[in-house]
């Protein structure tokens, strides 16, 4: 009997261990990628090289002794004389890499976590399908297998409580002098396990468990589109321009600046560049298929270079980032009255644009994605996060400061003087 029981507690005890060392793992590369799109991805990618170079096997280049000295601070290391620091700096082209102070030792693992494991691969089947094909980042496949693990763990545990539960009554009855009739050796089959009460009632308790979680989470993540990856009638790729050839994003999205929209891009925009950029070296001497699109859409012959108005059409983009028709959100009073303001609280590099603040690190996206969940609560707890307290040179908190002087002093004051006057305030 102690042998059995000392079987059965070490079977469970493992089970819990590996299934809280996967989860644990698997939350290490999760919150590594997150670590290397904020911090990392405006200067390298994993397959690509960048500013720096690309990191796929970096951890079979350099030790992880060395990687955890590097990556928080290079230049220091550098300075030291550290012989394979310097050749790396040298190899480089004696391009400085920013010094991250805040990235502890856990935290560097977590990225080389990522590095190692790569980005996750949408499942078989979901590309090119008509309307859209959505990273999901939802409820993962270990945490449903590790619900599962622990309900048969659970069971098992039951089980044995049973078994043990008859065999201290036996030994009483035992005791008292009354005599049993000897047990046919337990068959545990699912029709006599339902005809234990204990059994059901455990049963029916954590079926209501597992439905009310997973419609909790339905419902919670009704609406929420983070992922959302929509085909787009050309495959234009924001990795190209806005990484490699790093092209500013108000050159395209000149509105984000000035307007409540970001703006979409004329093709006539595209057109400044691929007027002349057509990529044949790639496609044997043709143009790519993708620049054709826009020609196509313009009306444009190549050869000519002349405009054909009767052959035009409007190219009909799927929009990616979309909120209620009751919520305003203005961009130019976000990335322009509280650019400095959110740049500190998002941690964002001075090269890095704050449009990374809300749509991610679109340098490194071949297609564009919705990045952030765009929920209420993800807009309200920025608003509570973010300090404004230092944007005493901004000129519009300077008119709120304006304002609130002549309140004090009983000057006339009107909505004008605090932006009523915009368009946007009502028509929008």
């Amino acid at each position: 009997m102690i042998l059995k029981s000392v079987w059965k507690s070490l079977f469970v005890f493992s089970a819990i261990s590996v299934i809280a060392v996967s989860t644990v793992n698997a939350q290490d590369a999760k919150e590594g990628r997150t670590l290397f799109r904020a911090k990392c991805s405006s200067c390298h990618a994993l397959d690509a090289k960048l500013v720096g170079p690309a990191l796929t096997g970096v951890t079979d280049r350099h030790s992880e002794e060395f990687l955890l000295k590097w990556i928080p601070n290079s230049q220091a290391l550098i300075a030291s004389g550290n012989p394979e620091a310097v050749k790396l700096f040298n190899d480089n082209g004696k391009v400085a890499m920013t010094s991250f102070p805040e990235l502890d030792e856990a935290k560097v693992k977590d990225i080389l976590a990522y590095i190692q494991e790569g980005e996750p691969k949408p499942a078989a089947g979901t590309e090119g399908a008509a309307g859209a094909s959505a990273k999901d980042e939802g409820t993962s496949g270990l945490s449903i297998a590790g619900i599962v693990a622990i309900v048969a763990i659970a069971i098992v545990i039951l089980v044995i409580l049973g078994r043990a539960s008859k065999l201290l009554e036996r030994l009483i009855l035992q005791k008292q002098g009354i005599e049993i009739e000897e047990d046919v050796p337990l068959k545990v089959g699912i029709r006599k396990m339902f005809k234990n009460k204990k059994f059901v009632m455990f049963f029916i308790l954590c079926l209501i468990i597992a439905l009310g979680s997973f419609g909790w989470m339905g419902m919670w993540n009704t609406g929420v589109h983070t992922g959302y990856q929509p085909v787009q009638p050309i495959k234009f790729s924001h990795e190209l321009h806005a990484g490699i050839n790093q092209i500013d994003c108000q050159y395209c999205h000149n509105g984000a600046f000035k307007s409540k929209n970001a703006t979409i891009p004329s093709l006539n925009v595209c057109m400044n560049c691929h007027k002349a950029v057509q990529a044949r070296d790639k496609y044997d001497g043709e143009i790519s298929p993708e620049i054709k699109k826009i020609y196509n859409a313009l009306g444009y012959d190549p050869e000519t270079q002349k405009y054909d108005e009767s052959k035009s059409k409007p190219m009909e983009w799927v929009r990616v980032h979309n909120l209620p028709d009751f919520a305003y959100f203005n961009h130019s009073q976000h990335v322009v009255v509280a650019e400095d303001a959110i740049r500190k609280a998002k941690g964002l590099q001075p090269n890095e644009p704050v449009c990374f603040a809300c749509h991610g690190p679109v340098n490194t996206m071949e297609e564009i994605y919705q990045y952030s969940p765009l929920t209420m609560k993800w807009c309200i707890n920025c608003h509570k996060e973010t300090d404004i307290s230092g944007q005493k040179n901004n000129a519009f908190y300077a008119k709120v400061i304006e304002a609130h002087e002549k309140i004090k002093k009983g000057e006339k004051i009107t909505p004008a003087l605090l932006g009523g006057l915009e368009c946007g305030k009502c028509h929008y």
